[in-house]
């Protein structure tokens, strides 16, 4: 990080520190890091946020999957621990930024929450890995099947990997073809398109859009809390802990790392994505394809195109 970031931060971070234990006005709360904008939340999509909310706090972790994951009355979490992350093969362009969390509740059953700010394909593979890992893991030497626990894979995605549908929420779980009604429950996937999700209403699953409300929607530009989301203890509790008062000096610069890797990655993935679209544009106009053609199929432009014969 460039040493005038550095020093940005620190100078912030000392003044919001001071403001915080000898100011009760709400406005000098509203301290942004960079920029001098007046802001006072962190995005809890940031790693060192997402993970100080639902990897430090279990009751906020249980309130989020109990109002997110479809699961039944009696399957409904009571209490749960953490477990420490498996070392799972990282997706190259996306090493930096997908976070995640791993618990098991009073039943055993097994939870694995991921956060990514861009989709690849390559990401759908990763979660069903990590989650069939962890079912595998399960049993020792010499130990029935009937011990196996169902284990529930979730991931948190900041971008939209499904264009064709106005869906936000995938639930994926293995089902007889003929008759969908019989299922296996032991594994299933749930992927959040967070960009796609908009509330409808507030009655049907309530704490769900108002969890996911709070995932979507609040970041440095947040001025004010809905007052729906500070009536839920836990979402409340979420809040402060999004507060930039609430994070050491080494925190925020973790915050500040986090976003400048999400730019590069963002960048690269676009890069590889132009790449893979001019080689496609080569070889069509080595088949002696219309020029017209190829610029409507690739959405290039003609002089683009003509710089590549």
């Amino acid at each position: 990080m460039h040493i005038l970031a550095k020093i940005n931060i620190l100078l912030n971070y000392i003044l919001i520190q001071y403001l915080t234990f000898h100011e009760t006005g709400i406005l000098y709360s509203f301290i942004k890091i960079k920029g001098g904008k007046m802001s006072r939340y962190l995005d809890p999509k940031a790693d060192v946020v997402f993970k100080k909310i639902f990897g430090q706090h279990p009751d906020l972790l249980k309130s989020f999957l109990n109002a997110v994951l479809p699961l039944s009355g009696d399957g409904l979490i009571k209490s749960l621990e953490y477990l420490p992350s498996d070392q799972v093969p990282v997706i190259p362009l996306l090493k930096y930024t997908i976070v995640d969390v791993k618990c098991t509740d009073h039943q055993g059953q097994i939870f694995i929450v991921e956060m990514q700010i861009e989709w690849t394909a390559s990401f759908m593979q990763r979660m069903l890995f990590n989650a069939s890992q962890a079912y595998v893991k399960q049993l020792g030497k010499a130990e029935d099947y009937h011990l196996l626990k169902p284990v529930y894979g979730l991931g948190l995605i900041n971008s939209e990997f499904d264009s064709k549908s106005e869906d936000w929420y995938h639930h994926y779980k293995i089902v007889n073809i003929e008759n969908p009604k019989k299922e296996i429950k032991d594994l299933q996937l749930v992927f959040i398109e967070l960009p796609k999700f908009k509330a409808k209403t507030l009655e049907e699953k309530k704490l769900r859009v108002l969890w996911l409300r709070f995932i979507s929607e609040l970041n440095a530009e947040t001025k004010k809390i809905p007052e729906e989301w500070l009536a839920v203890p836990e979402i409340k509790k979420a809040v402060e802990l999004s507060e930039e008062a609430a994070y050491s000096l080494g925190e925020l610069e973790t915050y500040e790392k986090y976003w400048d890797a999400v730019r590069v990655e963002k960048t690269l993935i676009h890069d590889n994505y132009e790449k893979g679209i001019e080689t496609v544009a080569k070889n069509m106009l080595k088949e002696r394809m219309d020029l017209t053609f190829v610029a409507r199929l690739t959405g290039l432009s003609i002089e683009v195109l003509e710089k590549l014969y």
